[in-house]
Formats: C-alpha cells, sequence, structure tokens
C-alpha cells in the first residue's frame, strides 16, 4: 500500500513531503489564503483577450523570436484549471489551397483572468515553451528558467493556490461584486 497524499495536496504530490507538510499545516490554519495574498497583493490588468494577445506576443517576440507568430491567445471558460490543465496550447494544421498552414494557439484558463502577474507570467511562460519543446523534459524546463528565472518558485505558489480552491477557499483575486 504506498502513501498517497491527502486529496487537497494533490498539486503537490510531486514535492517533498516537508513541504507537502508545511502546505497541509497552512491550510489547516486557515494562513494559506493570507499567505499567498501577502506575498501576491494584487490581480494583473490583462482583462481582455486582445490586451492577453499583446502581452504574449512581446514576450514571444522578446526572448522567441524564431518561433511562429501565434494566431490567438485567449482566455478560456472552458478550461476547467482545477480538475486539467492551467493553459493549453494547440498547433491545428489545415490545408489551405493547396498549402498546409499551421495556426498556433494558447488558451489561459479563465481563473486566471483574476490572477497575480507572476502566476499569468508562469503559465504563458510554460505555453511559450511548448512553441520549442513539446515534452516536459529537461530542456523544457531549462527554457521554462530561462523566459521565467521564478518560474519553479512561481509553479510551486501557483499549486499553493490550486490547493487552496480545491480544500474549498474562495477566489482569492476576483473583482469584488457589484452591488
Amino acid at each position: 500500500m504506498t502513501n498517497s497524499p491527502p486529496k487537497a495536496l494533490k498539486y503537490l504530490a510531486a514535492y517533498p513531503e516537508t513541504l507537502q507538510q508545511q502546505a497541509q499545516r497552512l491550510l489547516d490554519s486557515g494562513r494559506l489564503a493570507s499567505w499567498l495574498l501577502d506575498k501576491y497583493p494584487q490581480a494583473h490588468g490583462l482583462r481582455t483577450d486582445g490586451a492577453l494577445y499583446r502581452h504574449v506576443e512581446a514576450l514571444r517576440q522578446e526572448h522567441m523570436r524564431q518561433t511562429p507568430r501565434l494566431d490567438r491567445v485567449l482566455f478560456d471558460s472552458k478550461i476547467h484549471v482545477v480538475r486539467h490543465a492551467l493553459g493549453l496550447h494547440t498547433m491545428v494544421s489545415r490545408v489551405q489551397g493547396g498549402r498546409l498552414k499551421a495556426q498556433h494557439e494558447i488558451r489561459i484558463g479563465a481563473l486566471f483572468r483574476d490572477a497575480p502577474p507572476p502566476f499569468l507570467s508562469m503559465i504563458v511562460v510554460h505555453e511559450l515553451a511548448h512553441l520549442k519543446e513539446r515534452d516536459h523534459d529537461r530542456a523544457f524546463y531549462r527554457l521554462c528558467e530561462h523566459l521565467e528565472p521564478d518560474y519553479h518558485r512561481l509553479e510551486l505558489d501557483v499549486r499553493l493556490y490550486l490547493t487552496h480552491l480545491e480544500a474549498g477557499g474562495e477566489r482569492l483575486w476576483a473583482p469584488a461584486a457589484s452591488p
């Protein structure tokens, strides 16, 4: 019988047990949300798909000029982040006038429309890295670290946020409801 992490810590299963225990203590004491809010006090300001596209395309131009131009970048409400993915990179090939045309899209889970800038940066970098490296291997993570030096720390913090949500916590950076 293997010792699997509690269900609420499934996003941290690959991390050392000591780290999982620290996260569990923060979760149990109700301090995980305040820890995240202290570390990341506000959400980014990218509210539209157009603003997101310009942001991602600028990063691609700055760091990965040799990769194909992106055709679409958008927040996608159909990506159920907590169960599936944070974002998706897709390449669709179509025959157009006797030529094969590839379209590259990046879709970011709509949950991250209201996330701190570093969280969005981590997800965008991850999806951009897929333009050059398909597999999650050493070369892929080296590229992620080149694009975002704090990539692994940010990935852990995103996973802690997902753990908070999975345990029934509220979305931390969601806009206040209108009266």
